[in-house]
């Protein structure tokens, strides 16, 4: 019996610690990802996906993709439907225009503005920054991959590619996705944030 015990004991630490494993990442951002990527709340994986996930693969963490965009707002664009990968399509505006320099070329990317979510959290969250590079359908997802910003400070939007991150629907197409307008498609390769998706 008491051999029985220890066996059990044994078999439910081993388990414990598989299940605790230390998350993987080079930086806070990156470990913060793979740990949301685990949890099933916030997880845009399948539950097998989800299973066997031990981490994204990412780009090695790179200063020269942190850069001081200058910022023009273009108040007067009219709004449009942007398209997703399903039929639904989403209320956009063009908010401004960001241009910066990068491996000796000088770059612009529009950023939009989300309409429903102004509504429902306020601009700072709705700012969205989709783009399309050169490592696209090679190391990067083929669909292009999306930056977080905020309002800018003083016409200066700080751009941090090294969280570049994957649409939910290069991970479970039960998700819609906006499609990167062309406007936002840089010929230039951007080695930084989440690399393409490989079920490992």
């Amino acid at each position: 019996m008491r051999v029985l015990i220890i066996f059990f004991l044994t078999i439910t630490t081993l388990s414990c610690a598989q299940d605790k494993l230390p998350l993987l990442g080079e930086t806070e951002h990156q470990r913060e990802m793979n740990a949301n990527f685990k949890d099933a709340a916030k997880s845009p994986l399948t539950d097998q996906d989800r299973k066997d996930f031990r981490g994204l693969d990412f780009f090695k963490f790179d200063s020269t993709y942190v850069l001081t965009a200058s910022f023009k707002r273009t108040p007067d664009e009219v709004s449009f439907k942007m398209k997703t990968t399903t039929d639904r399509l989403v209320d956009y505006v063009k908010y401004g225009e960001v241009t910066f320099t990068l491996k000796g070329k000088e770059l612009k990317l529009n950023v939009y503005q989300n309409l429903e979510m102004v509504e429902q959290l306020g601009e700072e969250e709705a700012l969205f920054l989709p783009f399309m590079d050169n490592t696209n359908g090679e190391e990067s997802y083929k669909g292009g991959r999306y930056v977080e910003v905020k309002l800018p400070e003083n016409n200066q939007m700080v751009i941090d590619f090294n969280k570049a991150y994957n649409p939910y629907c290069a991970y479970n197409k039960k998700y819609s996705c906006p499609i990167v307008p062309d406007e936002n498609r840089l010929y230039v390769n951007i080695e930084a944030g989440v690399k393409k998706y490989d079920k490992h």
